[in-house]
């Protein structure tokens, strides 16, 4: 059996952005238990050159939406960086799953040696389909849910592995 990159990269963000969206429920119950102040867990970094909570979980919903755009050879959705409450963020999500759901097999398949363009730190950079995929966009998109998973944690949400892998 092969796999394509359409089941490589859609099912596998969704999954993935569903349950972020799920940490972010028991984050908020967290709050709401007032176990910890929101204002102040969406400012929270791990280390102080790294982004808040916040940016975290909105750069997941951006690497999302831009490798499955970009394979499928479609504009990337803009949304404007201004949540600052965990239900801003579940809103950001939700959009970014509808997005990418809404992006059919027919358009990623096939893309593995697809040139994509991007610029990388102001240099541009160019990358294969595949490439972009599973060497730069996956890595990116669990790094910062990671980062963000961490993050709560750090801060008492009673979240486990569970919580970050779903049902894959």
């Amino acid at each position: 059996m092969t796999i394509t990159m359409y089941q490589a990269s859609v099912p596998r963000l969704t999954n993935l952005l569903r349950n972020l969206s799920g940490i972010l429920d028991k984050a908020q119950a967290h709050v709401a238990a007032g176990k910890a102040d929101e204002s102040a867990l969406m400012a929270c970094r791990l280390a102080a050159d790294m982004y808040p909570f916040f940016k975290q979980v909105q750069i997941v919903c951006d690497k999302a939406r831009s490798v499955v755009a970009r394979l499928a050879g479609i504009d990337v959705p803009y949304y404007e960086d201004n949540e600052r409450t965990l239900a801003e963020l579940k809103v950001r999500i939700d959009r970014s799953i509808d997005f990418i759901q809404s992006v059919s097999a027919e358009q990623i398949d096939g893309t593995e040696d697809k040139e994509i363009v991007l610029p990388v730190s102001g240099k541009e950079t160019r990358y294969q389909g595949m490439q972009l995929l599973l060497g730069h966009s996956m890595p990116n998109v669990y790094f910062h849910a990671t980062t963000a998973y961490n993050i709560l944690r750090q801060n008492g949400v009673a979240i486990g592995k569970r919580d970050f892998l779903g049902n894959p």
